[in-house]
């Protein structure tokens, strides 16, 4: 799948997918376009493959337990 960027010399270019990570964590990119509109690097959120939106909340599945065949 291609997906319009814009260089920071406002170039418009189409790139592959996988490509998309790389461009926007090395910087070289200014904005790329989703289905929903253009994205502003460093203003709108972006996921990123290092985790950085990682849940700081407390873990809630941990203690979990799974009852099967019972009945209240």
């Amino acid at each position: 799948m291609l997906i319009q960027v814009l260089y920071p010399g406002m170039q418009h270019d189409y790139v592959k997918d996988f490509m998309l990570d790389t461009l926007v964590e090395t910087g070289r990119i200014i904005k790329f376009r989703r289905s929903s509109g253009w994205v502003t690097i460093g203003v709108d959120p972006v996921r990123s493959r290092t985790g950085g939106g990682a849940y700081a909340g407390v873990e809630r599945r941990e203690d979990r337990q799974v009852l099967v065949g019972t009945t209240n």
